[in-house]
């Protein structure tokens, strides 16, 4: 009923830049955040930026300055404009929503099939 479709990984150098979008379809009554996780491989999926739908953010403190999340509430998206990436940023990147559909009045926390996101060295 709800899908997540990310858009916007890539193959970048180190300095350059990307930017990941998310769009939220289906059945969805509200969404109360949205964000983006990253997992490399060995290593938990991790936080990297949230934001509520008032706008409140949340970051990963080895993002922040580098890495910023916008929203557009009315078309359900979320983005992350990656700026000055490292090879430490090389992760496969996960839109996440936390949002509650018309069929049930139950907050549930969704997940994209993820983007990969190469940085070289």
């Amino acid at each position: 009923q709800v899908q997540l479709v990310e858009s916007g990984g890539g193959l970048v150098q180190a300095g350059g830049s990307l930017r990941l979008s998310c769009a939220a379809s289906g059945n969805i009554f509200k969404i109360n955040a949205m964000g983006w996780y990253r997992q490399a491989p060995g290593k938990q999926r991790e936080l990297v930026a949230r934001i509520t739908s008032e706008g409140r953010t949340n970051y990963s403190d080895s993002v922040k300055g580098r890495l910023t999340i916008s929203r557009v509430n009315v078309k359900n998206m979320v983005y992350l404009q990656m700026d000055n990436l490292k090879p430490e940023d090389t992760a496969v990147y996960y839109c996440n929503a936390d949002l509650v559909t018309f069929a049930r009045p139950i907050a549930v926390s969704y997940w994209g099939q993820g983007t990969q996101v190469t940085v070289s060295s």
